[in-house]
């Protein structure tokens, strides 16, 4: 494919929210040192609205000299009914200072009546305001459409109009988040092209999955073959429930089989020791059966392979 993948890593931010994972401000930043000598795009660092460690870690990072990568911050849109220059959220988003932010916002018709109890052009409203104010201060906007792929396959009309105000509203990448884990691939494939086709001459694409059907992995490759040029994920693959899509996995499929430029190729040596550092930070054993970087990777015992 020869293709450029900008591969941004969630272990901070999606990944923190694994069982058992709790990661403090000084981990953070031995994380974020070992992701850039790797050499991935984007290190998404948290949420500095959502928690006190957040915040300290976004103010300590503003000390670091990273080679490769661009720290980001997370958000949501703004609050039903909030101007955005009064959103104590957005406010924080500024506060830490990144020149890129993730913002998400829904695209599920039933969560914008359920969950937000908004209209749904007013989440509309919500999104496009959203972008328009982060570019206006100056910021890269990436916008996560959460449960698009659910979204499209009961609203399709709507999901899309929902990526539409994100562009109105100046983001520069449409990331879709398949947030409930059970979307197959042909499914993944046909969502991803309908967007791209619709899409991507004014914007770049980007593909978010979860593992509750142990398919994250393949559905951010077939994403990537439908036209994704963004691909989100967890280094060991930590995160909610099952788990994010490995990205110790997705950059060498992308690098080493589909030709895709993710990390510089001379970085590909790095991958094991530095999931093994991420691993022992974290305090999770890592998985010696993990494709690639795990302990058996490259074992034999039988002389015969059938």
């Amino acid at each position: 494919m020869d293709a450029k993948i900008d591969i941004l890593d969630s272990t901070l931010r999606d990944g923190s929210q694994g069982e058992g994972i709790s990661y403090s401000v000084q981990d953070k930043l031995h994380i974020v040192q070992a992701l850039d000598e790797l050499g991935v795009a984007y290190i998404e660092a948290g949420n500095p609205g959502s928690n006190p460690k957040d915040m300290e870690f976004f103010q300590r990072a503003k000390e670091l000299h990273l080679t490769h990568s661009k720290l980001v911050a997370f958000g949501s849109t703004r609050r039903k009914d909030i101007p955005c220059a009064e959103d104590a959220n957005l406010q924080s988003l500024l506060s830490a200072g990144t020149s890129d932010v993730v913002i998400f916002g829904k695209s599920w018709d039933f969560q914008v009546t359920e969950v937000l109890h908004a209209t749904l052009e007013q989440n509309l409203e919500m999104i496009r305001d959203t972008c328009a104010y982060l570019t206006k201060e100056g910021r890269n906007v990436m916008y996560d459409a959460e449960h698009f792929f659910t979204g499209y396959q009961k609203n399709p009309d709507y999901a899309l109009k929902t990526l539409s105000a994100a562009v109105e509203g100046g983001a520069s990448v449409l990331i879709l988040c398949e947030t409930k884990g059970g979307c197959l691939p042909h499914e993944c494939q046909a969502i991803t092209e309908t967007v791209v086709k619709l899409f991507a001459s004014k914007v770049k694409v980007g593909i978010h999955t979860h593992n509750d059907s142990g398919l994250a992995v393949a559905n951010s490759l077939i994403a990537v073959q439908a036209g994704a040029t963004h691909v989100q994920g967890v280094l060991l693959g930590f995160g909610e429930r099952t788990g994010n899509a490995n990205l110790s996995t997705i950059i060498a499929d992308l690098q080493l089989k589909m030709h895709c430029q993710c990390i510089p190729q001379e970085n590909m040596t790095l991958l094991t020791p530095i999931c093994r550092r991420v691993a022992e930070i974290t305090n999770i054993p890592l998985d010696p059966g993990m494709p690639y970087v795990g302990q058996n990777a490259f074992a034999h015992k039988a002389g015969m392979h059938i």
